[in-house]
């Protein structure tokens, strides 16, 4: 099993716990520059989360 299996995997177990972090860590960049790019930032939320994790789907 390769670093990238690793990570997938570790990433699959802890799915709620790595759509919080996306969705804190978007919400920090909305804090710091004051909501200014608030669409985009939302939209590479929405992105991340649907792209990580095995329950989530691309649209």
């Amino acid at each position: 099993m390769g670093f990238l299996d690793k990570a997938k995997d570790l990433i699959n177990k802890n799915d709620e716990k790595v759509d919080q972090a996306i969705e804190k860590a978007g919400d920090m960049v909305d804090d710091k520059t004051g909501g200014k790019y608030k669409d985009q930032v939302d939209k590479a939320q929405d992105f991340a989360q649907e792209h990580t994790g095995e329950g989530d789907t691309a649209k």
